[in-house]
């Protein structure tokens, strides 16, 4: 069970495609950190084993056994981690689209149709 809401992926994978294309000082790197911070440790393991399912490290099918990895292999920062890792955004979209999840729907909860 996915224990991070679609929405807060969605922000991610927003703040992370900015961060990417980021000028130097801007703050979109401080702004996307803060954020993976805020996120309780049953958040930041589901984000985690969300973009190691879009990645291929694990199949969708054993996302469970994922979020338990890295429950158990935090040992840094989960932002300095994910914030290390090259297109984090396309991973863990990948990852939702895995999980039959759609990025569109998720950023609908962010960003509600007027």
């Amino acid at each position: 069970m996915l224990t991070i809401s679609p929405a807060k992926i969605a922000h991610v994978i927003i703040r992370a495609r900015k961060f990417d294309a980021d000028v130097p000082g801007s703050g979109q790197a401080r702004e996307l950190r803060a954020f993976i911070a805020g996120l309780n440790d049953d958040e930041k393991a589901a984000l985690t084993a969300v973009m190691w399912v879009g990645r291929e490290t694990f199949e969708a099918e054993e996302l469970e056994e994922a979020i338990a990895t890295a429950h158990a292999e935090a040992t840094a920062p989960t932002e300095d981690y994910l914030l290390g890792i090259p297109m984090l955004a396309d991973y863990l979209e990948d990852g939702l689209g895995a999980l039959g999840l759609s990025l569109e729907e998720a950023e609908e909860d962010i960003y509600p149709s007027v």
